[in-house]
């Protein structure tokens, strides 16, 4: 599904050139939950940022079910991101005008064609108890439940991955493992899952761990038989 091959990311500043990426190889298979760990300046934010098709690298190969989106352009990269890659924030980024229906139906406006497949969203609420809070605006939902919403709005396009940046980051200790539950059900149900994380905790429920520093991985760790 995801195959990374010497990818590196420059940053000028001024006259000097910062790494934050230095030749970053690893392949995500279909139906993984991998965590990405490390220090802050490790490169893990900006490896996100590729995956999600957010940023470009500065050389080197990013394939995504078989397709080179490295050097797309901003148009291409737009689609990609929107049709294969369902995004899931620390702070959730639910608009608070809006219902929990109407947050989980906001991306189905910039398919291609546009789609309002109601039914569909309204399932994904109930598929991550919320059923009966779909009419709630987020200022009526604790922050557990706001952001089961915005994993809901993530798979409404129905993405080939789920990317995670840092998703308990803003919940407490008890939420954190609803939330982190909730996860492990979808992988179980075939998402495949990708969680940026400094969290030991919350790295403990995915297969593998790819721990990262001043722009290399410097180990990838296969939980896949002990994983919670």
């Amino acid at each position: 599904m995801i195959k990374v091959n010497g990818l590196t990311k420059e940053y000028q500043m001024g006259n000097t050139s910062v790494f934050a990426l230095r030749g970053v190889e690893f392949t995500i298979n279909h139906n993984e939950f991998v965590a990405i760990m490390g220090p802050s300046g490790s490169g893990k934010s900006t490896l996100m940022n590729i995956i999600g098709c957010l940023d470009k690298p500065t050389s080197g190969s990013y394939q995504l079910n078989e397709q080179e989106v490295a050097s797309l352009d901003d148009d291409a990269l737009s689609a990609v991101r929107n049709k294969e890659i369902g995004f899931v924030f620390q702070s959730f980024h639910l608009l608070p005008r809006m219902s929990a229906l109407q947050n989980v139906l906001l991306p189905l406006r910039f398919s291609n064609p546009p789609n309002q497949d109601s039914q569909y969203a309204s399932e994904l609420l109930t598929r991550v108890g919320l059923g009966t809070r779909q009419d709630h605006r987020p200022n009526q939902l604790s922050g557990g439940q706001r952001q089961r919403v915005a994993i809901a709005r993530a798979l409404v396009n129905r993405p080939a991955i789920l990317l995670a940046d840092e998703p308990t980051g803003a919940l407490d200790s008890k939420t954190s493992v609803e939330i982190m539950d909730l996860f492990t059900d979808l992988h179980k149900a075939g998402q495949t899952i990708i969680l940026v994380t400094h969290e030991e905790e919350v790295a403990a429920y995915a297969q593998r761990v790819i721990r990262m520093r001043d722009g290399h991985i410097v180990e990838i760790e296969d939980r896949s038989t002990y994983a919670a």
